[in-house]
């Protein structure tokens, strides 16, 4: 069995991060989106993943390499157009063969194990599972109706959802998946949608089994979710410190990871403070992700996520809820008459106290 992650959305909701480094690439918990869905695949036993990039594909190709330290062995399948789901199955084709295979998409996190599901589909052989989470908003995503266990119809961002089963961003196949998605035509978006082509084999008698997922789901294309997904993967991990402390107070689950300083601070986990990172007469609060290399000096920080490179010194107010791109600089001038200075990109969001 093989896997296919798809990598080539531009992450429009994600800018202006976005504008300069991929959105799967965008880390929580200081690990970018995109590994946890190659370590998923891994966990279960899946060794050959082909990526589908796009504009992206450079950046990606560096951060993922080979595959070699995941344990499985990537190709690269180019996608010249976002042009849908559907459309990224057919172009990989010629990877896939007729393997069974596991898509997933690279922005998504989930916490229940691929593992059983991957082998309770080799084994009982349907021609495809989905999974579906229950969601307060429906209408936001594809859904699926449900009758007698089985699914008969599933719909592309419905004005009148017939259910909260909304698709999560793992499907698997069989190889009649492709000759489903050389069927179906363009939807009004101009793209060739999943979901058709799903609906295409249920419409051809072919069997579409669905397996709703336990525990959370998340599509980390907005910021809300971003932070969501950190907060929830920082819960998870186990304290360690590894970088020097001084004079400073640990509280609840924190990593320090080597070559950090922190130094008459106060750290609320769960925290995770990178490589090579300055916490000095700071407060950092619970579900913050440090990058590699970031300074916070004269500052409090509380459920965000700075990216590798980037500063902040002697900020009034607390930041919160925040994502900071890579080798920002924000700080406080002692220049008189005092003013703000900003230098903002393009669809950026700045809120002043």
């Amino acid at each position: 069995m093989k896997g296919l992650i798809l990598s080539g959305g531009k992450g429009t909701r994600l800018r202006p991060i976005t504008y300069t480094s991929a959105k799967q690439l965008v880390p929580v918990a200081n690990k970018p989106i995109l590994f946890f869905g190659i370590e998923a695949l891994a966990a279960s036993g899946i060794t050959e993943v082909g990526i589908v990039v796009g504009d992206t594909k450079r950046e990606i190709m560096d951060a993922v390499g080979d595959g070699g330290r995941f344990g499985v062995a990537v190709t690269y399948i180019e996608q010249d157009a976002p042009l849908g789901l559907a459309h990224a199955v057919l172009v990989s084709e010629g990877f896939l063969g007729r393997d069974p295979f596991v898509m997933y998409l690279g922005d998504n996190l989930i916490t229940e194990k691929l593992a059983p599901l991957v082998a309770r589909f080799k084994e009982e052989r349907p021609n495809a599972q989905i999974l579906l989470a229950r969601v307060p908003n429906p209408e936001q995503f594809g859904v699926a109706e449900l009758r007698d266990g089985k699914v008969v119809r599933l719909i592309e961002k419905p004005a009148t959802p017939p259910s909260d089963l909304a698709l999560v961003g793992v499907y698997m196949f069989d190889d009649s998946i492709f000759a489903a998605a050389k069927a179906i035509t363009p939807s009004w978006r101009g793209e060739l949608e999943i979901t058709d082509a799903i609906q295409r084999l249920i419409d051809t008698g072919l069997t579409v089994r669905p397996h709703i997922i336990e525990g959370w789901w998340k599509d980390t294309g907005k910021l809300e979710d971003m932070l969501e997904a950190n907060r929830i993967i920082l819960d998870t991990l186990e304290a360690k410190v590894e970088g020097e402390i001084e004079d400073s107070e640990l509280h609840g689950k924190v990593i320090v990871e080597a070559g950090a300083k922190i130094v008459r601070s106060v750290v609320r986990g769960p925290v995770i403070i990178g490589k090579g990172a300055v916490i000095e007469n700071a407060y950092i609060g619970p579900f913050t992700a440090i990058g590699d290399h970031v300074v916070v000096r004269g500052s409090e920080v509380e459920h965000s996520i700075i990216l590798e490179g980037s500063s902040v010194t002697s900020v009034p107010g607390r930041i919160e809820s925040s994502l900071i791109g890579r080798n920002v600089s924000i700080y406080r001038s002692e220049s008189k008459p005092k003013s703000y200075n900003l230098m903002i990109g393009d669809r950026s969001q700045v809120g002043l106290i």
